[in-house]
C-alpha cells in the first residue's frame, strides 16, 4: 500500500514588502505547503482571508491602513479553523501579549530560521502555539500577573481529568504535543486527544485561551 499523501496546507501572507514576502515564500516552500494569496495591506488580507479561508495565515504587526492587530481582531472571531500567526519583527511583550489576547495561534520573529519556520507553520495547524518557548513562558505570567482571562473557564477546571490537567499544565509552559508526549510518556496521537478534550471541557476557542482559563483557575 502507498503511504498517505499529507494535506496540503493553504497559507496567506500578510506583510507590506513585496521583497520580504517573497523570502518568506522561498522559505516556507514545501510540498506540503502552498501560498495561495499575498496581501500588503490589513483590508486586502482580511478580503483575501474571508474568501479564500485558508489554513494559515503568516501576519505582520505593522501595516498601513488596519494594522496586524486589527486583522486578528476581525478574523480570529469569524475564521476560528484558520491559525494566525504573526510573522514580525517585534517582539515587544505589548505586541506578544495583545496579539494571543486578540485570537492568534502565535508569535514569531522574522530571523526566524526558515526550517523552524516551516516547523512552525505546521505545528500551528496541528494546535502547537507557534511561539519561541521563552515568549509563551512570558505569555503566561503576564496572564497569572494581570488576571485576564475567560472566568467561565476558570470554573470548569475541575472537569478536566488529572492526565488532562498535566497536558493542560505542559502546554502552559510551551512544550509542543510531542515534548508533551515524551514527558508524560504517551503517544503524540494520545496527547492531541487529551488537547481536544480540554478544549472541549474548557469551551476553549484555542490552545492560548486554555492556558489562560488554567491561570485564571
Amino acid at each position: 500500500m502507498s503511504e498517505p499523501v499529507a494535506p496540503v496546507l493553504r497559507v496567506i501572507l500578510v506583510d507590506d514588502h513585496s521583497q520580504v514576502r517573497s523570502a518568506i515564500r522561498q522559505a516556507i516552500e514545501a510540498p506540503d505547503l502552498e501560498v495561495v494569496a499575498e496581501a500588503a495591506t490589513g483590508e486586502e488580507a482580511i478580503e483575501q482571508a474571508l474568501r479564500l479561508r485558508p489554513d494559515v495565515i503568516l501576519l505582520d504587526i505593522d501595516l498601513p491602513g488596519l494594522s496586524g492587530l486589527d486583522v486578528v481582531r476581525e478574523l480570529a472571531p469569524r475564521l476560528p479553523r484558520t491559525k494566525i500567526v504573526m510573522l514580525t519583527v517585534s517582539s515587544a511583550s505589548r505586541d506578544v501579549f495583545e496579539a494571543i489576547g486578540l485570537g492568534a495561534a502565535g508569535y514569531l520573529t522574522k530571523d526566524l530560521s526558515a526550517e523552524a519556520l516551516v516547523r512552525s507553520v505546521r505545528g500551528a495547524v496541528e494546535g502547537d502555539l507557534a511561539m519561541p518557548r521563552r515568549m509563551a513562558a512570558q505569555v503566561v505570567q503576564h496572564l497569572a500577573a494581570t488576571g485576564r482571562g475567560p472566568r467561565a473557564g476558570a470554573s470548569r477546571l475541575d472537569l478536566l481529568s488529572p492526565r488532562e490537567l498535566e497536558v493542560l499544565r505542559l502546554l502552559a509552559e510551551g512544550l509542543t504535543d510531542r515534548e508533551i508526549g515524551e514527558a508524560l510518556g504517551i503517544s503524540t496521537r494520545t496527547v492531541e486527544t487529551h488537547v481536544g478534550s480540554v478544549l472541549r471541557k474548557l469551551e476553549a476557542r484555542n490552545r492560548a485561551a486554555a492556558v489562560r482559563a488554567l491561570v485564571e483557575g
